[in-house]
């Protein structure tokens, strides 16, 4: 707790006077496939020179039993107990501006009040854009670019933006639920979710943590050095390419899958241009299901 307060969270030093810094959040816990939206959070973390401003409450948010605290035992001396628990974050980017970054576990309970804390410390820091970051399995080719959908509670923002949109009703992480809570006391809110290639949602994913942080500063105007990750991407690429080409199996499932998704998208990126029918090709989960495991026996 903050002092006497009764406040579920602890400032460390004074809150700062930010300009309209923007609120990023990646709490680990819910989708996040290949560890992308967590590598580009790590990325944001390091570029920005971030320091701790605020670590909410561990007695509040977490459940010990689910997240046990890790005891430092040296030559049998319990020195200290490290406990997990969510903080923000304050850093600027090359060119100075203000971020505030939301990072740790997602809670374990007390949804609700955690959101609305949040908003509230974000108001008083003048966060006028939340955007958040995540991760999930898709039905895609690791040939072509990443593609990024979003949320958003703003059906404004959403008409405004170029982004994949969905229509579904899904489990919520709580990173959903802080939307909302911004949304309400006025400020513009995205998530930004990468699509990762379901055959590889288990590694991790280079490409997609670059695809988040390229639309992340496109959106915002953050200026963060995505190229190390692109090179990551590109090393990574010519691997898999290399995998599947000495298989002329799995290179003829991956031109299917390539054909399936420029079909989906409106796009001619198949170096085969024999038409090929949808049912000449097997299901997506089915290609999947083949390239991890050659992927699996080729490591």
């Amino acid at each position: 707790m903050n002092g006497n307060s009764g406040l579920p969270f602890t400032v460390h030093g004074q809150l700062p006077p930010l300009k309209e810094p923007t609120l990023i959040v990646m709490l680990s816990g819910w989708i996040d496939a290949s560890g992308a939206a967590a590598a580009a959070m790590d990325t944001l973390v390091e570029a920005t020179e971030s320091e701790i401003l605020i670590t909410f409450d561990s007695d509040t948010f977490i459940d010990y039993r689910a997240r046990r605290p890790v005891m430092e035992l040296r030559a049998g001396v319990n020195t200290r107990i490290n406990w997990v628990t969510p903080e923000l974050r304050v850093g600027r980017d090359k060119e100075g501006t203000d971020v505030l970054l939301l990072v740790g576990p997602e809670p374990d309970a007390n949804w609700k009040f955690f959101a609305s804390t949040v908003a509230e410390l974000a108001s008083q820091l003048g966060v006028r854009r939340m955007v958040g970051l995540g991760a999930y399995p898709f039905a895609a080719p690791h040939t072509r670019p990443v593609g990024v959908s979003i949320t958003t509670p703003d059906a404004n923002v959403a008409d405004r933006l170029s982004f994949a949109k969905n229509t579904v009703d899904v489990p919520a992480g709580v990173e959903s639920v802080i939307e909302h809570a911004l949304f309400d006391r006025g400020a513009e809110v995205i998530g930004l979710w990468a699509q990762v290639p379901h055959y590889i949602a288990t590694m991790a994913y280079p490409a997609a943590s670059a695809a988040l942080l390229t639309q992340l500063c496109d959106i915002t105007g953050l200026n963060v050095d995505v190229a190390p990750l692109r090179r990551e991407a590109t090393i990574q690429c010519e691997r898999l390419d290399q995998l599947i080409i000495n298989n002329e199996e799995h290179l003829a499932m991956l031109h299917q899958m390539e054909s399936m998704y420029d079909a989906q998208h409106g796009s001619t990126g198949n170096a085969d241009d024999t038409p090929i029918t949808p049912s000449e090709l097997p299901s997506m989960e089915e290609l999947a299901a083949e390239v991890e495991q050659f992927l699996r026996d080729q490591t």
